[in-house]
């Protein structure tokens, strides 16, 4: 995935409901909001959001925030 400054992914009612996502943090910053905590992200993160949790990925950084993501 690959987010602009400012830009974002998902929302209030974005989640998976059959698999986890993992996502790693390639360059860039920004932060995730899963199941309603936040967590910093930058480069060299692994973040795990598991199946079913409602969550958001925002790019606060200045450059491009590129994350490798599994399910």
């Amino acid at each position: 995935m690959v987010l602009a400054p400012g830009d974002s992914e998902g929302g209030s009612d974005n989640r998976h409901r059959g698999a986890d996502q993992w996502l790693y943090v390639l360059s860039g910053r920004g932060e995730a909001v899963v199941g309603g905590r936040r967590h910093k992200l930058s480069a060299g993160n692994l973040l795990l959001i598991e199946k079913k949790q409602k969550h958001q990925i925002r790019n606060t950084g200045r450059t491009l925030l590129r994350t490798l993501n599994f399910y």
